[in-house]
């Protein structure tokens, strides 16, 4: 059967019943992205470590603010700037060329960074021009994620989603597993200077990628004048649908409670008595587990995925209490390993359900949506972790966030009964019997 760079349903697929975890890396387009994003998300990754060592250090040596309430406002400084962008960025995504969208986002991330760099190279940046460049690469990254995830569903035929957003989770991970075990060695070793200038070349990365696909299909055809009407229709589209709706607010409260990555600093050096290589060591295991859950996704369907979802996010908030209350090392790491399996798993399986969903013109509107709870949570989480830890110390509000994400998952389960008997579309017969 011949193929067509347009049409990736038009290769074969795996006969059934075969497992085939690099299935998706068969289609050239998706394969360039794929490759692209694993070289930019690395560094990406490297400048996270940078900035908060970076602002952990300027904390403690001006003596001004508190180190937690410096670390916390990275994370405002981030949601900030998703809240304002969101509601036209998904619009873009929806109206425009998807590829000139994510063109455009990585060179103001390159910006950023270079940025940082000439600064830290020229000596030490103001901890406020850190939290702007902080907010310009969220405001970049705002445009980039829903046309980002609006794109990948037309790189693959539908059968191959799930595989392709397991292999995009497993891309995100490896990088997150290299990314912050360097940037741990360059901080002991060279300081974070060189790693916003590694951070800054990365993005070329992605743009290549970009540049060398052949092509993608068109943008929506634009019925209507763009506005704050068309803008708002994915927030609509999304409340009209309850299970799609349900999974966004799950996500929300259970990274705003289970948020506890800022404070990874102030774990190394006051509760676990380490430095910066083992720093970049407990940001790796977090994304270890991760990609070793999305390596067993990527060759396997799930059942029952409701209630897979529910365990799953139950288990995160599970792990994030345990890290909060460890003083091992090896006990908090594997604690981290394990809420980002469990976390994966859910991601994957919330991805694929709004993804499969959702017609094609709305996505990128939708993915805007789904961007507020799935990084505004987490992100708004760091903040109120941070302010929270400085009133009551870090291992206590980070306890305690476990056991509320917990909570919202019974909360979740007994109030959208939908969610809970949800099969996935992996058995056409199930997934009729439980609708």
């Amino acid at each position: 059967m011949s193929t067509t760079p347009s049409s990736p349903a038009a290769e074969p697929a795996a006969p059934a019943g075969r497992l085939a975890p690099l299935a998706a890396l068969r289609y050239r387009d998706f394969r360039l992205l794929w490759i692209g994003q694993l070289i930019a998300v690395t560094g990406s990754q490297m400048r996270t470590v940078a900035i908060n060592w970076q602002v952990f250090e300027l904390a403690r040596a001006s003596g001004m603010i508190d180190a937690a309430l410096a670390l916390g406002l990275i994370g405002l400084s981030r949601v900030i700037a998703l809240v304002l962008v969101a509601p036209i960025s998904g619009m873009f995504a929806d109206r425009l060329d998807r590829r000139k969208v994510l063109i455009v986002s990585s060179l103001v991330g390159l910006l950023c960074s270079a940025i940082l760099a000439t600064l830290s190279w020229a000596g030490t940046p103001s901890i406020w021009v850190i939290y702007a460049m902080v907010t310009g690469a969220s405001i970049a990254n705002a445009f980039d994620m829903p046309a980002r995830q609006a794109l990948i569903p037309s790189l693959v035929p539908p059968a191959r989603l799930p595989n392709a957003l397991s292999l995009n989770i497993i891309a995100w991970q490896l990088a997150t597993v290299v990314g912050p075990s360097i940037a741990g060695i360059m901080i002991a070793w060279a300081g974070v200077a060189p790693i916003y200038t590694y951070d800054a070349i990365s993005f070329l990365g992605i743009i290549t990628a970009l540049l060398l696909m052949r092509t993608t299909p068109p943008p929506a055809p634009a019925t209507k004048r763009p506005g704050l009407h068309e803008a708002l229709e994915g927030l609509r589209f999304v409340l009209r649908h309850r299970l799609i709706a349900s999974t966004m607010v799950l996500d929300f409260f259970a990274t705003l409670f289970g948020a506890a990555t800022t404070l990874m600093p102030i774990f190394a050096v006051q509760i676990l008595n380490v430095g910066p290589l083992e720093l970049g060591w407990m940001y790796s295991a977090t994304a270890a587990g991760a990609m070793l859950a999305a390596l067993v996704l990527s060759a396997v369907t799930i059942p029952h995925q409701g209630k897979v979802l529910l365990v799953a996010v139950a288990l995160f908030g599970v792990c994030i209490s345990i890290f909060g209350l460890s003083r091992s090392l090896p006990l908090s790491m594997l604690a981290l390993a394990g809420a980002g399996a469990s976390d994966t798993i859910s991601m994957v399986i919330r991805g694929s359900m709004r993804q499969l969903l959702t017609p094609n013109e709305l996505r990128g509107r939708m993915t805007a949506v789904n961007m507020v709870f799935f990084a505004g949570g987490p992100q708004l989480g760091e903040f109120q972790a941070g302010l929270l830890a400085s009133l009551i110390t870090a291992p206590i509000a980070v306890g305690i966030g476990g056991i509320l994400c917990v909570i919202t998952v019974a909360a979740t389960a007994a109030r959208v009964p939908e969610l809970r008997n949800y099969y996935g579309p992996t058995d056409t017969e199930s997934e009729e019997r439980h609708a």
